[in-house]
């Protein structure tokens, strides 16, 4: 009806009508409006235009949006340097660059609204030189960047040269207390790994920002230093800052990395009056997965409303990495009916839970089919999941001919699971061969050295032991010592064999003494095959019985009452003679036992393992 009438409408009725049309959101009929002022040759305000802007923003109107485009420039007319900024920001939301870079391009004039919109536009989209040229341009122009300019392009730094060159021009423009200034220069120091440096820009003022903790604490937990992000957590509490989900995000994240669980709880409460949110949730699992506390990870699962591919994705591989292979299967079936389209992760998830469990043909099948029933690609970490399945089955051969059939160059960590495989399976030849392979790729690796020693050790190749010791001596190449430690009341406490730096060294030994002396009173005795092998600087008859994770379990059960579950975090792989010596003392104490090595966790109960004695 406006539009039938605009041709007897005056120029404020008409005008009137379009702001009517932006306020309700109806796009067509503002359009209709605009076409009857074209033709009558009445114009609205800037501020009319930038209405009629937000509203083709609004309604996804690209094409109408065009249209407002060539109405404003229509018979010569020159739009303000507002409305042009207005019109150059539409583009950019829209997603098309290219108009917004031509509209830019015809400016007679540019303010630093303009420039900073360009800037944005080029960094949000990952054209980092883009936009780092475009910031040269507009400083040549004798335009003065913003904090907003500056917050924008920090993001687009591809070197600390960069960063450091920027970090000099924010100091001489003053801008350096701004709060989004100053977190996008922690988060850019900190994605450079310069902690130090982020640390610095965080100290040089009082912080009286959530945004700026977020990110100085973010920032550590994101480079794997979870003491500083936890001690930067309590700082922020101290004060008097309240906890925020980005916040929460990273401390749970912390947690995970140090696999503190108890800590992790005492956070967990924190997140409940952010019930429902899905970031944490999926933080929650994942820590809680980590951890090794699988039952609160399948109650906070259980209860979550909204759940995307990476709450499916964390569970399916916290069931797998726990030993609960059939259950993470199960979930994965439940996920594909839920109608989740799974992902590269997922399906690493998958092939873990088939490594690990020794289902040969259901690791082959999603393997095969990943491609055709999901459209993923196999990658490095599919592959080395299926190796490590074939390896473990004996199928050495068809492992290598699967190496040597990727479509991308094996690394180190493909051979160093091949080799592993070899140790099970004594095939000194192939060990060898995979063990060349990964020292061409990383000459320092300890970890080769000592694999291959074991293998050696085990056909009784002494000789061939010695040499690789030689060469380990002649390149400066040390064993890691084994270590487990446990958290007892809030403190970490570490075993390393021969460390008597714990002043209940002694009463521990002694309990330990206690506790092998009732097992073999049931049938254990220490397996002297792992006195043969050089457990990776755990050897010799009596560190057998006194191995790291042995010492730790001793002291959690001197420690906890028998309700509470011994925890156990351990650097290097556990070996048979512990896994036995923990099952059988789950069994013989009625306790439950959790050792995480660094592959996977192993839950001891009953005198049962969940990895099912396959690891």
């Amino acid at each position: 009806m406006a539009a039938r009438n605009a041709p007897e409408s005056s120029s404020s009725s008409l005008i009137d009508e379009l702001g009517r049309c932006c306020y309700q959101r109806d796009l067509p009929g503002a359009i209709r409006i605009m076409d009857a002022m074209e033709r009558h040759g009445v114009r609205a305000d800037s501020i009319m235009y930038s209405e009629l802007i937000k509203c083709c923003l609004a309604r996804g109107g690209v094409e109408q949006g065009k249209l407002v485009h060539k109405h404003v420039f229509s018979n010569g007319y020159q739009p303000t340097m507002f409305l042009i900024n207005i019109l150059i920001n539409m583009y950019v939301k829209f997603d098309l660059l290219d108009e917004a870079w031509k509209l830019f391009d015809q400016m007679r004039e540019r303010n630093v609204v303009s420039w900073t919109t360009m800037i944005s536009a080029y960094c949000n989209a990952k054209l980092n030189e883009r936009a780092l040229k475009f910031l040269v341009l507009m400083l040549r122009e004798g335009v003065r960047p913003n904090m907003f300019t500056y917050s924008s392009i920090l993001r687009a730094c591809a070197g600390l040269w960069n960063l450091r060159q920027l970090h000099c021009s924010i100091t001489k423009a003053g801008l350096e207390s701004d709060v989004f200034v100053r977190s996008a220069l922690i988060d850019s120091y900190s994605k450079m790994g310069e902690l130090q440096n982020a640390l610095s820009v965080f100290n040089e003022m009082v912080t009286g920002d959530l945004v700026v903790w977020n990110s100085i604490i973010g920032g550590f937990a994101q480079n794997s230093d979870g003491d500083e992000a936890l001690n930067l957590f309590k700082s922020m509490k101290r004060a008097g800052f309240p906890s925020h989900q980005a916040t929460l995000t990273s401390v749970l994240r912390a947690c995970t990395g140090l696999s503190l669980l108890e800590l992790g709880r005492q956070v967990h409460v924190h997140v409940l009056k952010f019930d429902q949110d899905l970031i944490l949730n999926n933080a929650l699992l994942d820590m809680y997965c980590k951890c090794g506390s699988v039952a609160d990870a399948n109650t906070i699962f259980t209860r979550m409303l909204e759940k995307d591919v990476i709450s499916w994705s964390t569970m399916i591989a916290g069931l797998a990495q726990n030993g609960f292979s059939q259950e993470a299967l199960r979930l994965f079936e439940s996920m594909k009916l839920s109608g989740m389209k799974p992902n590269y992760v997922t399906i690493v998830g998958v092939l873990f839970a088939c490594s690990h469990a020794g289902l040969v043909e259901d690791g082959w099948y999603y393997f095969r089919s990943m491609k055709q029933l999901f459209g993923i690609d196999p990658g490095r970490e599919h592959y080395g999941c299926i190796i490590d399945l074939l390896g473990r089955a004996g199928k050495l051969d068809e492992a290598v001919r699967l190496i040597h059939g990727m479509k991308s160059e094996p690394d180190a960590i493909t051979w160093r699971t091949l080799l592993g495989a070899c140790r099970v399976h004594r095939h000194v030849d192939l060990a060898i061969y995979a063990a060349k392979r990964i020292l061409e790729l990383d000459p320092q690796d300890s970890g080769t050295y000592i694999l291959l020693s074991n293998i050696y050790a085990k056909s009784q190749k002494w000789e061939d032991v010695e040499e690789i010791r030689r060469a380990m001596k002649t390149r400066g190449i040390k064993k890691e010592p084994g270590c487990s430690w446990i958290e007892v009341n809030k403190q970490i406490y570490a075993f390393i064999i021969g460390d008597n730096s714990n002043p209940q060294m002694d009463k521990i030994t002694k309990y330990l003494n206690h506790l092998i002396q009732r097992l073999m009173e049931v049938g254990y005795f220490p397996d002297t095959n792992f006195v043969l092998q050089d457990l990776e600087g755990e050897q010799g008859e009596d560190s057998l019985r006194y191995h790291s994770e042995k010492l730790a379990i001793a002291f959690g059960m001197m420690s906890f009452s028998k309700e509470k579950t011994v925890r156990i975090w351990k650097n290097i792989r556990i070996c048979g003679d512990c896994h036995v010596f923990a099952k059988l003392l789950a069994k013989k104490e009625n306790r439950i036992i959790v050792i995480r090595d660094p592959i996977r966790y192993h839950h001891f109960q009953d005198g049962i393992c969940s990895c099912g004695d396959y690891w």
